[in-house]
Parts: structure tokens; sequence; C-alpha cells
């Protein structure tokens, strides 16, 4: 125990030897990997119910993924990707200097969109921080850059004053570092960027007012296994240690290696499959990559399926978009988060500050909502004139769709006949509201 304090309080401070971030051997790394595999590491660090219900009613979110990758335009993995020599690479925050970085403007259309809160990249693997960093190595931040600002700073006030709830996506790793690639081989150097990611992560959640989200990304270690191989390195249960002192509410995903609060599913692929027991969150882009990249955006009623397929299935849904070098948002993408903004204002009372049930969704077909009184059956796909469902125990008093259109229904035992004009049902995903007796 004397040994776990003592390490807390380095890592803490961090006025460690570079190298004494390295010394774990197997036997505690095969425990730290057991632990964070079962769930059952630093389970003290989870949120209590009553502060992730808030997580849990908002259920749609924009992800903004911007960085010096939106330069050559070909992805966030460009440096990698391409083999591009880190002091090649680093020559382009000489160039970054958006002319039309506009944060409001960014907060302002997500909140139209109907998102209830944000996540922004603060720095992603290329190591380059978007904000002004007195951790970064070598300076690496946009203080630093042609652009001499702060742009987490801007994005977080931004946000704030639409009313929505503000996330930080870090990444612990950075290419620009060997010993990522080589921990072991390499312990001196890989505890520098250990270093450098405990500091970032220190100031994220120090200078810039309540954070509501922190949202960690590549936690494994020379692009292979999981996060939670890699634990035994980034020992996430210090880490979040360091950031539940700073931020007691802030909700953490769990890419560092630790359980976290939620679950994450990243990937455009279908959601299918029953209610799932803890929170997660779907996460995907509805432009060519998660980074700028010139091309086509996804239609705004294919996002609003993945969105409702993953909240009848007790999940949230991070939708990213990705500005290009100047800042400006793409036009097909503004568009599609239009016509996401649009539908949720007609049907939006299906989706927010619901819970999963009272039926289990059918994969294509259809899922369903509920709050108090109301269960909110989302049909995806008509299967005929009509839609059975199972049997409820309370009585339907009333039946429409939140767009307006009469419902007819009929009631047994043996279950509930709904159907819709089909002139009057949405192409996308006709959200019927059926008023019952009691909850």
């Amino acid at each position: 125990m004397k040994k776990v304090l003592l390490a807390t309080a380095c890592l803490l401070s961090l006025q460690c030897a570079p190298s004494s971030a390295q010394q774990v051997t197997d036997e505690e790394r095969s425990a730290l990997k057991s632990k964070s595999d079962s769930g059952s590491l630093a389970p003290e660090l989870r949120l209590p119910e009553e502060d992730m219900r808030w997580w849990q009613d908002a259920k749609f979110g924009i992800f903004v993924h911007w960085g010096l990758y939106a330069i050559p335009a070909k992805g966030e993995w460009h440096m990698h990707n391409d083999k591009v020599d880190p002091q090649e690479y680093a020559k382009l925050a000489t160039q970054f200097k958006p002319k039309h970085f506009n944060a409001d403007s960014w907060a302002q259309l997500a909140k139209d969109a109907g998102a209830q809160y944000m996540v922004m990249t603060a720095r992603h693997h290329d190591g380059f921080a978007m904000f002004a960093s007195k951790t970064s190595y070598r300076n690496y931040d946009s203080g630093h850059s042609a652009a001499h600002k702060d742009f987490i700073a801007d994005y977080v006030a931004a946000v704030r004053r639409r009313g929505m709830r503000v996330g930080i996506y870090y990444s612990p790793m950075d290419w620009r570092f060997p010993g990522y690639f080589d921990p072991k081989g390499l312990p001196d150097n890989a505890a520098l960027m250990k270093k450098q990611g405990y500091g970032q992560v220190r100031e994220l959640m120090s200078n810039y007012g309540k954070i509501d989200i922190l949202w960690y990304d590549g936690g494994w270690l020379a692009h292979r296994g999981s996060d939670a191989d890699a634990a035994w390195f980034w020992q996430p249960e210090i880490l979040n240690a360091q950031v539940r002192k700073l931020q007691p509410k802030v909700v953490i995903n769990p890419r560092s290696g630790w359980q976290g609060d939620f679950d994450t599913e990243e990937g455009g692929q279908p959601v299918t499959g029953p209610i799932r027991q803890k929170p997660w969150e779907k996460t995907f882009s509805i432009g060519p990559a998660w980074g700028y990249v010139p091309g086509d955006a996804m239609k705004p009623g294919d996002v609003i399926r993945l969105v409702v397929n993953a909240v009848v299935r007790n999940g949230n849904a991070l939708v990213n978009i990705g500005p290009d070098a100047d800042g400006r948002i793409p036009a097909n993408q503004v568009q599609t988060l239009q016509g996401i903004g649009a539908w949720m204002r007609v049907n939006g009372e299906g989706i927010y500050n619901t819970r999963p049930g009272p039926f289990q969704p059918v994969d294509g077909v259809y899922g369903s909502t509920t709050r108090g009184k109301n269960v909110y059956v989302h049909v995806l796909t008509w299967p005929g004139d009509s839609l059975k469902l199972p049997p409820l125990p309370g009585k339907v008093v009333s039946a429409s769709t939140l767009a307006g259109a009469p419902v007819r229904f009929s009631q047994t035992g043996s279950g509930i006949v709904v159907s819709v004009d089909a002139a009057r049902r949405d192409a996308v995903d006709t959200v019927i509201k059926l008023e019952t007796e009691g909850p």
C-alpha cells in the first residue's frame, strides 16, 4: 500500500523521474489488465446514477474532430498512415491560422440540430494541442502556432452560451514519441509522453471551468491490443483519480484503460440487438473521415436511424463533423445537421429524457422509449398495414404520432395493434405516442 501511495503522489505532482513510470512488473501488468477487463479496476471512480442522469437524458451530442490534419485534408491519421516525419508534419503549425473559425457558429449549428452536448478534440494522436498548454512537449500547441489562439477556450465558452454540456476529447498517445511504439525498449521516452499526458489532462480539467465529459481515445500502445492491455503503462486509476479531484462529476468514457462511466461503440455499422444494461454511446462521423476530407456526407435519415437505434437500446449518439483548415464546416455536413434538427423539433419528445422500453427492439422494425405515462414507439419499417406490439399491463387511453397524425389502435391481452395511414407515416421513423393510465 505504501508503494502505491508513493507512486500516486509522484504521478499527481509530476515530479517523478521520467523512467519511474515504467517500474511495473509483469505480474502487476497482468493484474491491472485483468481488473480492467473485468470492470473491477477502481470501481470507486464510477459516477453514481444520479450524476449520470443528465447524460442519459441528453441522448444526442455533436463531436468535432479538428486539428493540423485539416490542412492536408487526408484525415486525422494522415501523419501515421502516410509515414510523415514528425518534424515535417510539425511545420503545419506554422500554417495553421484558420480565417473562418467561429466557435459560436459551430455551437449554434449543434444546438439547432438538437444536440444537448458537444465534444471537441483538444489533442489527437498527432500530439498537437488545440489549446494553450504549458505542459506540451516542445510547445506543440495552438498558443504557439501561427494562430496564437486557445481554441478550446473559445469552444467551451460558446457551448456554454448555448446552454449545452461541454465535452473534451483527449488522446494521451503521441506519434512524436518513439517510446509510444516501444514503451518497454524506450522507457524514458515513453515516460516523457506519459508525463505530458498527465499534465495536459490536469490543464484541461483545471483551466476551463466545469467540464461535463472527458472523452479519451488512443489508450492502447504501439497500435496493438486494447486500452485495457495498456493499463499497466497509463495507470488510468491514478490518472482518473486526479480527474475526479478536479472535476468530481465529469462523465468519463472507458478509453483510458479504466472501465469508465459508459461504454462506447465506434463506427457507422447498424445498431442491433436487445436493450443494453450499461449506458453506452454510439459515435460515428457523417463525413468521409473523422477529420476533414472532402466528400459526401451521410443523409439526415441515415443519421437519425442510427441515433434512434442507439436510444431505444439505452444509448446516446455522438455524431461527428470535421471542419476544414479555415474552420468552416462543409456545406453538406451543415445540411445534414439541419435535416436532423428539423426532425428532432417534431419528434424529440420521444428521444430526450426517456429510457428504453418497455418493448425490446426488433431489428430494423421498431423500438421504444418511455417517460412517465407515455410510451413512444419508433416504427422504422412497417411490416404491413399495421404493427403488432407485445402486451402492456396498463390501459392505453390515446395514441397519435408526434407529427400529429391519427393512430388507430386496439388493445387485448395478447398485445396492441397500431396502424397509421401510409401517407402520414414518416419515411425515417414514425414515432407513435401511447398514453397510458399509469407509468
